[in-house]
């Protein structure tokens, strides 16, 4: 192996992030995604072929077809704009402008460094500027940053961004709780840890409004 190559290794098997932009290349959507369906589906064949799977068998045949649908309709097709969320802003008519707070949205991602899922909770804020969005569109807005090979640190702050252009203020912070199964399931296997994440915008740069959110993403919500 190469000092390049130990260099690349050592910073997926430490989960270390390059880019706050998920790195595409130009051409990513030149194909359809039947078309990429149809490459990955043979390169999944390849991958169960090289380690012994009998793919005759009827428990497995259909997996490499699976597998591609999988990773370009749902774990990996929020690599496709086409799919980002249209989050439609309202006008602030009753006037609240204290802090609003989404907190326990579900987080279902994968680490790009091994390919496994990242589960955990979001928690997100912002403080009105005039206009506001859809509570459920912030939980798109998660969700679809979420379902690409991600890093926790990047995602934490791609959410921020892009509430930040469609509320049109700096007053958003996200913070994010995940399990990393490449942590939890290989290498130290510690089934215990989480990784905590977090990006403070505008006026959640001050103590006390950040203490303020922390507060708020604590409580115990039961029903």
């Amino acid at each position: 192996m190469s000092h390049t190559d130990d260099i690349k290794d050592g910073i997926g098997e430490n989960h270390i992030a390059t880019s706050a932009e998920t790195p595409l290349r130009k051409d990513a959507f030149e194909l359809s995604d039947e078309q990429k369906i149809e490459a990955i589906k043979k390169d999944v064949e390849n991958i169960l072929q090289t380690l012994g799977m009998d793919l005759t068998d009827d428990s497995i045949k259909g997996t490499p077809n699976r597998v591609a649908k999988m990773f370009v309709k749902e774990i990996f097709g929020g690599l496709n704009p086409e799919k980002k969320p249209n989050s439609s802003t309202f006008e602030n008519k009753y006037k609240y402008n204290e802090m609003l707070v989404e907190k326990n949205i579900t987080v279902y991602s994968t680490c790009e460094h091994h390919l496994l899922p990242i589960v955990g909770r979001a928690h997100v804020a912002y403080i009105s500027n005039g206009t506001v969005v859809g509570l459920s569109k912030m939980n798109r807005i998660v969700d679809y940053f979420a379902k690409r090979p991600q890093v926790q640190e990047r995602l934490t702050i791609q959410i921020v961004q892009e509430l930040k252009k469609v509320l049109n203020t700096e007053d958003v912070a996200c913070v994010i709780d995940a399990k990393h199964l490449c942590v939890n399931s290989r290498g130290i296997r510690d089934i215990e840890s989480s990784t905590v994440t977090a990006e403070f915008g505008g006026t959640f740069k001050e103590e006390k409004v950040r203490r303020e959110f922390l507060d708020y993403i604590k409580l115990d919500t039961q029903f």
